[in-house]
């Protein structure tokens, strides 16, 4: 799993507004700033964004799983390097959103960066890998139908995050807590939708 980035989590947000100019950018320009071999950073950052005020955006759920759910698969494949479709990477978010919800996540990611070390790194790789990214895989299937509940599709992409900034710190110990939020996404999002 190659990973050109730093492990730092507020250094991938830093990257993403440094690439933000103008009236919008392009998911292909987010793919050039944090890089073709960075999977773990890219996830990060289109989950993080999904769980921002910038998830407002009309349909942007479902382009994050649709994103996610390309970039699990090549990472389970073993992929060395980012491979999106010229439609998703021609897609355009816009600026000001984008970065309004960068410094809304400020707080809370280096809130948590405190938290994070290296431990567990035995979870980091295959067999063990597998559960946490198949589930990932099968989440993002249902993530365009969260945007009907209410807060749904952001509790699936703040979880996505956790993995993601697990694989960045390399913190075993966040995966697993990502694997068990996984598993309990199912009844969370039946008593948010559905529950008296």
């Amino acid at each position: 799993m190659a990973e050109d980035q730093s492990h730092k989590l507020s250094d991938v947000l830093d990257k993403l507004e440094t690439a933000a100019h103008g009236d919008s950018i392009t998911v292909q320009e987010v793919v050039k700033e944090l890089g073709q071999k960075s999977f773990a950073s890219l996830i990060l950052i289109f989950a993080l964004v999904s769980t921002s005020p910038a998830s407002a955006i009309p349909g942007l759920t479902a382009i994050v799983a649709v994103i996610v759910f390309i970039l699990m698969l090549q990472m389970i494949l073993g992929r060395d390097s980012v491979w999106l479709p010229d439609v998703i990477m021609r897609r355009e978010l816009p600026t000001d959103k984008l970065c309004k919800g960068i410094g809304w996540l400020r707080k809370p990611v280096g809130f948590v960066e405190r938290f994070l070390k290296e431990r567990l790194t035995w979870l980091l790789h295959h067999p063990w890998l597998y559960l946490p990214q198949l589930l990932i895989l099968v989440l993002t299937l249902f993530m365009p139908f969260m945007e009907v509940i209410p807060t749904s599709g952001s509790i699936a992409s703040a979880v996505i995050a956790l993995f993601a900034a697990g694989l960045l710190t390399r913190d075993g110990g966040l995966v697993a807590l990502s694997l068990i939020l996984l598993l309990a996404i199912p009844v969370v999002v039946w008593q948010f939708g559905f529950g008296g």
